[in-house]
């Protein structure tokens, strides 16, 4: 599947540049053309001499040839390369990266490659998890980079959580789906939901919930990838997707969810509700600033549409229908009780009990209940690898 396929690996700072020498040789046995790029730092975790004898290549650092020289062409490698990966990429190279930043040999052929660019980020619990870092991440997402999340496990540092950078045979795995062309879902329209609802109070204020939005754009750059035309309806929030498949609409409230849905529900093959959804909505709504007045505020709500419902009942032969279901009691069966009320195909569920699931996590952990009674479970994984579980199990 890869012989002859041209593949430029850029190693930067980071303790599980260790991995590298076995992903290449992983490379090199599907006859794949390999490529080094060092970062400086880089050097001081695994050696070029290593990297060359493995790859069959002198390992690139720098922007002239020490012993001739001569000018190395970073172009001309960002054009012949079939694809580009980071591993590992550091939290320092990733904002270069976003910010087009090109003060060394690799940044310099990053912002020249013309082919799909992987990047698998290493890093400390608490750098990994910096709205710093994440930010970065998101704009790399946005370039149309893939992001092979990293996993949960023990760091360098001795702390336990996301950061470890993803195992060779894994990255090896993302490199073949990637050049493969993986189309399973070609032709056929989805329509998903993302993120929070905002109820306005007054202009002030608002009820939300903590929902971040990471789940539903994960699943839809999943089927992005895989083919599909996607609708994206999107609650409030700071992510950003570029795939050319996807078409992006942004609402802001239960009810403006509700309108954009039941437009675009009938030209749409499955729905996948991923969105927190308020429950209820204010009575009435403050046109100016509620005054504080007194030592409480009575607030009165009503019930928001309930879109799922909604679409499961005019639903067209042979629609899918997936619904969400973020649960503390009962986790199981109340997500089943929800799946067979609202007469849907299928119900993805996570408990607010499990650490590393829920809101505002880059993992996730769940279970997926179809209408004929089998439960699958997976994680606790990234939440793009969570999404291709969903998508697989949809698909089945």
């Amino acid at each position: 599947m890869l012989e002859g396929k041209r593949i430029v690996i850029g190693i930067t700072g980071s303790i599980a540049a260790y991995k590298i020498p076995l992903l290449i040789r992983l490379l090199i046995k599907e006859n794949a053309d390999v490529q080094v790029i060092m970062t400086p730092c880089a050097k001081s975790f695994v050696t070029p001499l290593t990297l060359s004898t493995l790859s069959k290549k002198p390992v690139m650092s720098e922007p002239f040839d020490p012993e001739t020289g001569s000018w190395v062409n970073h172009v001309e490698l960002g054009r012949w390369a079939d694809l580009m990966l980071i591993a590992p990429a550091s939290a320092n190279t990733i904002g270069k990266m976003a910010h087009g930043i090109a003060d060394n040999f690799l940044t310099t052929a990053y912002l020249s490659a013309k082919c799909p660019v992987l990047v698998a980020p290493a890093m400390d619990l608490d750098m990994y998890q910096h709205p710093s870092t994440q930010s970065n991440i998101a704009i790399l997402r946005s370039f149309g980079n893939t992001i092979i999340e990293p996993q949960v496990g023990e760091l360098a540092s001795g702390l336990c959580g996301a950061g470890r950078m993803e195992e060779p045979e894994k990255i090896l795995e993302e490199i073949s789906a990637c050049l493969s062309g993986k189309e399973d879902m070609k032709g056929k329209k989805i329509l998903i939901t993302a993120g929070p609802t905002r109820e306005n109070i007054d202009p002030v204020r608002f009820i939300s919930n903590h929902s971040s939005g990471l789940m539903g754009f994960a699943l839809a750059e999943e089927c992005a990838e895989r083919g599909a035309m996607v609708t994206l309806i999107t609650g409030p929030t700071n992510l950003t997707i570029s795939h050319q498949r996807v078409n992006r609409i942004d609402v802001t409230s239960a009810d403006e969810m509700h309108k954009a849905c039941m437009k675009e529900t009938p030209n749409h093959q499955m729905i996948i509700m991923a969105a927190a959804v308020a429950d209820y909505s204010p009575l009435k709504y403050s046109s100016s600033k509620i005054k504080k007045t007194g030592k409480s505020l009575r607030l009165d709500l009503t019930r928001t549409p309930d879109i799922l419902s909604d679409i499961a009942s005019k639903r067209k032969k042979n629609q899918v229908i997936v619904g969400f279901a973020l649960e503390s009691d009962n986790e199981i069966a109340s997500a089943r009780k929800k799946l067979l009320e609202k007469k849907i195909d299928f119900i993805v569920f996570n408990s607010l009990k499990d650490a590393e699931a829920g809101f505002n996590k880059s993992t996730n952990k769940v279970s997926v209940l179809n209408k004929k009674g089998r439960t699958w479970h997976f994680g606790p994984k990234a939440k793009r690898e969570i999404a291709a579980d969903i998508i697989n199990t949809i698909l089945l």
